[in-house]
């Protein structure tokens, strides 16, 4: 029975028993008493969770201190980029008996707090009344409180209703708004029942980006008398009231958030209050309705999964003209859409709301670069890693997150198609077509570097890691200054005795590899790389710590360092077309990239036969074939049973498999691609599955880590080098499904749930986990967990496939 029927069951019974409902124990904890803009955890996390919906831009907590009781608390804000507290409690109730003088204690009430689909919900009784607030969002706009007071006396009762609240004057526990911004003078208004702060601008691009005109207001359904306090930030509301006996009355606030005037349009109208809340339980009762309930994944979690993806959920502002689902709403750097978070966060959507899913694709799109684009228009057809409110300086704009320098791994066409077989939209579909090809083109033709088919991960012409000439910047970092070697043209920093020499140039960066001394090399393009992969910074990628590096020298070069560096060295090629510089490969062709290359070969050529294109599927689907060829022979390693990134030269050798299999960097989820996109053979397969199933590799408490147990460069707290991302264990799990191995992606599925600290609790889901503890780590309430959860529960069921 969904949770809001049960508590309309509830009400009627409280004035005699008031009996106490408690939500399940596996509901998000959405609790909580900010007490500064910014409160963040070891992690970077603002502390607590609140509840978004519908695509908003603030959010509301429960109260969990009873001075706080008649509130929702908050509300958190975000500011264009970056999610701050506005204040512990905006907008508290308080209520006297106007006959008696006497206050309603909401602390020592018999209250209920419960968290219901698509609700908040807080029930205070007494014995001559009862006090129902509940919140919902009513438009991306604007969340609508409704108190409803209700008389359990034969006599009327004259109330005088009191709201109050401050803005909050701590930016941190430690320094005041004054002090880290000193313009930040938010102005109070009132005026037609409601109470305006507007803000000023503030553009930080990394702590707090606000334009003249954003505003926040509540506005209520009941007049009431207002008195403002400007120098503490805080107001003072009163109405008074007559409640007949035995009777009802409802009252309906609006609190909305504007990032300007012109985001204002027709919202919540309390005249309409009713349905429009009737439409928010009927909205979520069809999300539920879709759960899983043949499943390994308890419905709990499922629950907590969607309310994850739903709180996430963006409605167009700024430069981002489509709904999407952002990364996670309490992590510092995440209110943004990046490329292949979107291509996940769609396909688990498109089971629940295609229209959604749908919009999350466009966003990404809808930047698409084109021939004709001014800034880079050698990258066309290319979808770029991550947009936000605010576009970035190349684009006009004075954003800090907005990320050009790479694309993302190509898995927009399998969210695509995953999207059309849920809803059946050729119309969609065929709009996505040729964007999706166009993209798939992209590529080969900017990142395959000796055009032999196999494709690398890279970078963009881009001012962050080129210069003006396309040069890649790049920096060396020695214990003394080296005198041999001819450093001219080169930055020299001094850090308290660690030399830096910030470079550009090929040549130069040749005779640095030569020399083979240098501590660290810190190449942008190695770094965009890794970005590019989504794996950021992967042992494959030539990561690897210190003390680690040691180890391996003694085990593989006796001891030299030299030697041992050279194993882990990643280089920059230069891509050209037609005599242009186009971008930048590394020097290595990834297994996973090309798996994906493969896989979508085969999707698009399903989509073109679909669309009346007969002679490009065929063209597709034996494209798809040569490379599926490929795969198995220039990435599989047969003494070990896995695949591996394949390094190549820059001496432009188109033959395929030349240069080496990387091996000596360990083992990672990169070698089970093959498995998910159906490209490896049953033989090869079988070899991969031991490895996965294998205790000392990848079979640990909370299976399938970034890197194995035997990875030179495994460290459980790094975050693509031993962490578990469930993205990577939904490969893998479907990847053994495909070739058969059910009951084993089943045991390995129910491992996660069991041991991955909190997805049975009310902590958030969580963006990746401790493999051999089950710790929490990085972003909370991380929409790509939350997503893939949502994919095991419908995929890895109780059932075998091959049974259904």
């Amino acid at each position: 029975m969904p949770y809001f029927l049960l508590l309309l069951i509830l009400i009627p019974f409280l004035g005699k028993a008031c009996p106490i409902f408690t939500p399940p124990s596996d509901a998000i904890n959405r609790t909580g008493s900010p007490s500064s803009l910014q409160q963040l955890d070891q992690y970077g996390n603002q502390t607590f969770n609140p509840f978004f919906d519908l695509g908003s831009w603030h959010g509301f907590l429960l109260p969990e201190k009873s001075s706080d009781f008649g509130s929702f608390t908050g509300p958190m804000i975000i500011t264009e980029e970056y999610s701050l507290f506005l204040a512990e409690k905006l907008d508290q109730l308080s209520i006297t008996n106007k006959t008696t003088g006497k206050q309603y204690d909401f602390g020592k009430a018999c209250s209920s707090q419960q968290q219901i689909a698509g609700q908040l919900v807080q029930v205070y009784q007494w014995p001559d009344l009862i006090v129902n607030l509940s919140l919902q969002f009513v438009a991306n706009r604007t969340a609508l409180v409704q108190t409803t007071l209700n008389n359990l006396s034969s006599q009327p009762i004259v109330l005088t209703l009191n709201w109050q609240g401050q803005l909050l004057q701590q930016w941190q526990p430690d320094i005041t708004m004054q002090e880290k911004f000193p313009t930040w003078q938010p102005k109070l208004a009132t005026g037609s029942n409601a109470i305006t702060f507007s803000f000023s601008s503030i553009r930080s691009p990394w702590q707090l980006m606000q334009s003249d005109g954003a505003y926040y207001e509540i506005s209520r359904s009941l007049p009431s008398q207002t008195t403002l306090n400007q120098p503490q930030l805080s107001y003072q509301s009163q109405s008074d009231i007559t409640l007949p006996p035995f009777q009802t009355i409802d009252i309906y606030t609006e609190h909305s958030y504007f990032h300007h005037p012109k985001e204002r349009i027709s919202s919540a109208n309390t005249q309409h209050a009713t349905q429009q809340i009737a439409a928010t339980k009927q909205r979520w009762q069809g999300y539920l309705a879709h759960l899983e309930h043949n499943s390994l994944v308890p419905l709990a979690i499922q629950q907590k999964a969607l309310a994850t993806l739903l709180s996430n959920w963006r409605s167009p502002a700024g430069a981002i003209s489509f709904d999407v689902i952002t990364p996670s709403v309490t992590a510092r750097w995440f209110n943004g859409a990046w490329a292949w978070d979107s291509w996940k966060h769609a396909y688990a959507m498109a089971k629940f709301d295609p229209v959604l899913a749908k919009n999350n694709i466009r966003a990404l799109f809808s930047y698409q670069i084109q021939t004709n684009d001014k800034v880079r228009p050698q990258d066309h057809g290319m979808v770029i890693d991550a947009i936000f409110y605010n576009k970035d300086q190349q684009r006009a704009g004075d954003g800090g997150n907005w990320n050009e320098r790479n694309s993302k791994p190509p898995l927009a066409s399998w969210a695509v198609w995953h999207i059309y077989q849920q809803d059946g939209d050729i119309q969609f579909l065929a709009q996505m077509y040729p964007k999706l090809l166009a993209y798939h083109q992209w590529w080969y033709r900017n990142r395959d570097h000796n055009h032999n088919g196999l494709v690398e991960y890279g970078a963009t012409l881009h001012p962050a890691q080129t210069t003006p000439h396309g040069e890649l910047y790049f920096t060396v970092e020695y214990a003394t200054p080296p005198t041999e070697l001819d450093l001219s043209g080169c930055q020299l920093n001094n850090n308290h005795g660690q030399f830096s020499y910030q470079c550009s140039g090929n040549l130069l960066y040749k005779q640095v590899l030569q020399h083979g001394d240098y501590q660290t090399l810190d190449i942008p393009v190695q770094h965009g790389a890794g970005w590019e992969s989504g794996m950021d910074n992967a042992a494959r990628f030539g990561f690897i710590n210190a003390e680690q590096l040691a180890r391996y020298s003694q085990i593989h070069h006796q001891g030299n360092l030299k030697k041992s560096r050279r194993d882990w060295q990643v280089q920059f090629l230069p891509n050209q077309e037609n005599g242009q510089l186009v971008g930048y490969s590394i020097n290595q062709e990834s297994v996973e990239l090309n798996s994906y290359l493969a896989q979508e070969k085969q999707l698009l050529a399903k989509m073109a036969s679909l669309l009346n294109n007969p002679q490009q599927a065929k063209q597709l689907n034996l494209a798809a074939k040569q490379l599926t060829q490929l795969i198995n022979n220039c990435f599989f390693d047969e003494q070990s049973g896995f695949y591996y990134d394949r390094q190549i030269s820059d001496n432009q050798n188109k033959e395929a498999c030349a240069g080496q299999l990387l091996t000596q960097r360990g083992k990672g989820p990169e070698g089970w691609a093959p498995l998910f996109s159906k490209v490896a053979s049953s033989e090869q397969a079988q070899k991969v599955a031991n490895n996965m199933l294998n205790p000392s590799e990848f079979n640990t408490k909370v299976p399938l880590p970034t890197a194995a147990l035997s990875n030179p460069a495994y460290n459980p707290d790094i975050y693509w080098r031993g962490r578990v991302w469930l993205d990577q264990v939904y490969f893998g799990l479907i990847g053994l499904q495909n070739y058969g191995y059910h009951n084993e992606a089943k045991q390995l599925l129910t491992q996660l749930i069991s041991d991955a600290e909190g997805l049975k609790g009310n902590q958030p889901i969580r963006e990746n986990y401790h493999p051999t503890t089950g710790k929490m780590q990085g972003a909370t309430n991380f929409s790509w967990s939350a997503a893939h959860i949502l994919m095991l529960a419908d995929e890895i069921t109780t059932t075998d496939p091959n049974t259904k």
